[in-house]
Formats: C-alpha cells, structure tokens, sequence
C-alpha cells in the first residue's frame, strides 16, 4: 500500500480524527489504497501496518448528498449487524466534511472474494460456483425477513407508493439525460406503470443486489453484504427482479455490465426466483414485472453514463461503447414484461 495520501483522504486528518473517536485503534502509521471507484461511493482500504480497515466516502465532486448519504449507510450496517445478515462492523462516522473533505464512516475489513466475472468462478468448478449462487439468495431472504422496527428501522423509508415513486424518478432520470432517441424506452415505461403489480408487506431493501456486491468467504459463504447506499425500506421483491436480471445476462465484450451467468454450475434466474420464494413465502408470480423494470432502470443509468461521456464529463476504457447497449437492456425489459399475465392491466 503507498503511505502517499490516496485521492479523496487525507491520512493524517483521518489518523487524528481517530484518535479522538477511537482512542488506541490505530497504533502506527497509517497507509491506504483505493479500492473501489468512479460510478459509487469511494472505498479505501488502510492498515496501520498491524490493523485493517475500510473507510467510505462518496465520490469526488459529488453534488448529491442524498445519493451518497453516509449516515444513511452508516446506520443500516449498523443496525445489520446482529441479525443474520453479514455485515461489517462499523467503528465510527464522521459528518464533519472539514475533517477530509466529505462525510466518511469507518468499518472493519472482511476478508473475502468479490466475484465479478464467470472467469473469476470457473477456477471453483460448478458445484461451489452452484452453492455460492445459491447462498447468494438465501442472504437475501434473510436481509427480507428481518422486521425493520426490531432494529431500528421502522422509518428507514416509505414503504407507501413505493413502486409508483420509483417509476417516477427513473422515468425523471430519464428525460434529464435524454439527448437522442431509443425506441420503446418510453414504451416501456408507460406498460410498467399499466401493470404495477401489488407489493408484498415491505421489507429493508438492499437496492443493488447482485453477486459483485457482496464478499465471499474462503468457505464459499456470504462473509458480507456490502454497497448498502441504495437501501431503503420499500418492496422487497425489487431485489429479487434485479438479481434476476443480472444472472440472465450473457457476458459480452462491449457490455459494461458484469455477469457470472456462463460459469459452469451457475444456476439458472428460474431456480434463484423459485428457491427465494420457498425460502421467503412470498408469491413471486409477478416478479416478470420487478426483472422489467430492473432493466428499465439500467437501461436509464447506462443512458445516464452514456449523456455524460457525450459531454466529456466522463472518461475512461470502455464509457465510449456504452451507449451502444442501452436498447439492448430496452428491448430485453419489454421482452420480460411481455410475459406478464394482461390481468394485471389496468
């Protein structure tokens, strides 16, 4: 690791805010690296040489400070950590933008595999590749079968609505990058409000779940879940629609978007779906309509990170072809939803 300050934190101000906070947690010098960066929060790892820590912070330049909500996060690892989620412990938050220049929290490292890519799986061969997926799942309808207000998050959000909400700020993301055409993305949109589907109760809802998101222990179990600045408390099966998604995607060398889905033993989205729904009870016969909108809504940040790179605000390898599968996820959205029972209409 360099000792040299890494973009985004300032060592010695966050060795002394340390200090203050967590006396006798750091005992030397501290360096650090950036492991995670560019479209989310900002992730570091630092050492003391002895002791492992990560610290978040959003990114550099960031304007939204309710999209990049370090309490927000902060607080639902927090309150996590107890139950049978694996979370990292948290040790300490600090909303003094003075002290590095954003809002930042600090928690412990866990050790453990972020797999991203169906390469990065092959080596395990396909029966711990089929029960990583599958443990994949069954975190998830342990995070979906803890009750909010037990730990502290009975107003972590609003459950009320939730979907209509949804649908209205993409469709908001949307027009505010909107600089070409893309048939049936407006299409797409107006069938997924004709057939929102009703929710189940409401559950903490993780927001970006997907196998990249959490660490895998030498075990092969879910040694963490992480990202957490999408969560919210609203329906849980918008998670199981994403997660659905991203395992029917085929890796491809223009796409921007990982998948794991052609390593041998992977399994298949209809296996994921039935087995969170004997894991959960919950009837899972509409998730069709949460798969469809969770291509809608990445068709919308592709779109998103497409405008931008338009405007030269974003650079970097591979942004230039972006662009190119936005109708892609489109198409693949109004396929899914097409499927849906027209009952639902109306």
């Amino acid at each position: 690791m360099s000792k040299d300050n890494p973009p985004g934190l300032d060592l010695g101000r966050l060795r002394a805010h340390l200090d203050r906070e967590c006396p006798g947690l750091v005992a030397g010098p501290l360096s650090a690296e950036l492991v995670q960066g560019g479209r989310s929060n900002l992730t570091y790892r630092v050492t003391d040489g002895t002791g492992h820590w990560v610290v978040r912070r959003p990114p550099l330049g960031h304007v939204l400070a309710t999209a990049h909500d370090m309490a927000r996060e902060h607080r639902v690892i927090s309150a996590l950590h107890d139950t049978r989620v694996p979370v990292p412990e948290t040790l300490a938050l600090c909303q003094d933008e003075e002290v590095i220049g954003a809002p930042f929290y600090v928690m412990e490292l866990v050790d453990g595999t972020p797999y991203r890519t169906a390469e990065q799986l092959r080596p395990l061969g396909p029966e711990r590749t089929r029960d990583i997926v599958l443990r994949l799942v069954d975190t998830l309808v342990d995070l979906h079968a803890v009750d909010p207000e037990s730990v502290g998050l009975g107003d972590f959000g609003r459950p009320d609505g939730f979907l209509e909400r949804q649908l209205r700020r993409w469709g908001k993301q949307l027009a505010a990058s909107r600089n070409r055409e893309l048939p049936g993305i407006d299409e797409l949109h107006e069938a997924l409000g004709r057939k929102l589907p009703d929710s189940p109760a409401p559950a903490i809802v993780h927001g970006d779940y997907r196998l990249d998101n959490v660490l895998v222990g030498a075990d092969d179990r879910i040694a963490a879940v992480l990202d957490w600045e999408m969560s919210t408390l609203g329906d849980p099966l918008t998670d199981l629609g994403l997660l659905a998604m991203y395992s029917e995607q085929e890796e491809s060398p223009d796409s921007p978007v990982t998948t794991t889905r052609s390593a041998p033993g992977h399994p298949e989205p209809g296996e994921l779906i039935e087995r969170y729904a004997a894991g959960s009870g919950r009837d899972v016969s509409q998730v069709a309509w949460y798969t469809a909108f969770a291509y809608f809504k990445l068709a919308v940040i592709l779109e998103g990170i497409h405008y931008r790179y338009t405007l030269g605000q974003t650079v970097g390898a591979g942004f230039d072809r972006i662009g190119e599968v936005v109708p892609r996820f489109i198409d693949n959205g109004r396929r899914t939803l097409s499927t849906l029972s027209p009952v639902k209409e109306g």
